[in-house]
């Protein structure tokens, strides 16, 4: 679980630097990413949830994170979602769903969609339920940081 959340962090940097987010988020990115990794590994391998369930309660984590960073450095909180969603993302799921297809193993192609499709959903409904909750929470809790901090 260590190398995979390790992974997690060198990939999401990666795609970061791709994505072309400043040099002084890279860790920030990473941290997010491996953070959300993590959480989907713990629930899937420790807590027995489905991998839906799992894609969904690290995406509300890495969304959550992802708009602390964004109050705290002071850029939108694109930066740090597009890149720390990454290890979430089904792309094996979707490339299988594409080789089964080609292949003309439909049964397998069926299977192997509706999965990516449901952790798809999974990531756009952890999106939305976390930016539902209001900014000045973020900043809220942004500005009690700072005091318990000072």
């Amino acid at each position: 679980m260590i190398a995979h959340t390790l992974l997690a962090f060198a990939g999401t940097v990666a795609f970061a630097l791709l994505f072309g987010v400043p040099r002084k988020y890279f860790i920030n990115c990473g941290c997010i990413g491996s953070a959300g990794w993590l959480l989907y590994e713990a629930l899937t391998s420790c807590a027995g949830a489905t991998a839906t369930e799992a894609t969904f309660f690290a995406t509300v984590l890495v969304i959550i994170l992802s708009r602390l960073c964004a109050v705290r450095a002071r850029c939108p909180v694109t930066v740090f979602l597009i890149s720390g969603i990454f290890p979430l993302v089904p792309g094996a799921g979707i490339y299988w769903t594409a080789y089964y297809l080609v292949t003309g193993q439909m049964g397998q192609a069926v299977s192997s969609g509706f999965v990516a499709v449901k952790a798809a959903v999974a990531i756009v409904l952890g999106i939305v339920f976390v930016f539902e909750i209001p900014n000045s929470v973020f900043h809220l809790l942004e500005k009690r940081r700072k005091t318990a901090v000072h």
